[in-house]
């Protein structure tokens, strides 16, 4: 069976902002399309291939564009590096005993067509696929996971 592989856009931080960049952004960012992904996850792996449905923009993202000397709360992004916040994903493949193709989920992934997730233990299953599925990202994502898990 021949091994099927797909391109994969991705938005990638093009450099750190200052502090005093306030309102004055576009050239931070720049959307890529990297080279062909495999569409499976690697043999032997416990890793997960998500195709990623929705994807969280929240404030404490430009804080994260910003290099700290100090280390913060979460860590920051790394120049030509893809962007990563929450949203809602779409199993593709999967190595891991608790998801299989097919399943929603949420958590962190990259801002990017295709993720490969190397620890699926950071992702929730979307039980209540009767909710929209733009409610698992943002504000109403924490308040979901508490309420239904």
């Amino acid at each position: 069976m021949a091994l099927v592989a797909v391109s994969n856009k991705r938005v990638i931080l093009k450099r750190y902002l200052t502090a005093c960049e306030i309102g004055q952004l576009g050239d931070e960012m720049e959307v890529v399309t990297a080279e062909a992904v495999p569409l499976s996850v690697p043999a032997g792996s416990s890793a997960v291939l998500v195709k990623n449905l929705y994807i969280s923009c929240d404030p404490y993202l430009r804080n994260r564009m910003i290099r700290h000397e100090v280390p913060t709360y979460i860590s920051d992004f790394v120049p030509g590096e893809v962007v990563t916040s929450h949203g809602v994903m779409k199993v593709i493949s999967s190595g891991h005993l608790d998801f299989k193709a097919g399943d929603l989920v949420w958590g962190m992934t990259g801002w990017e067509e295709y993720t490969l997730i190397n620890n699926p233990e950071s992702l929730f299953k979307i039980n209540y696929p009767e909710f929209p599925l733009s409610n698992y990202t943002g504000v109403l994502a924490y308040w979901l996971s508490c309420m239904i898990g």
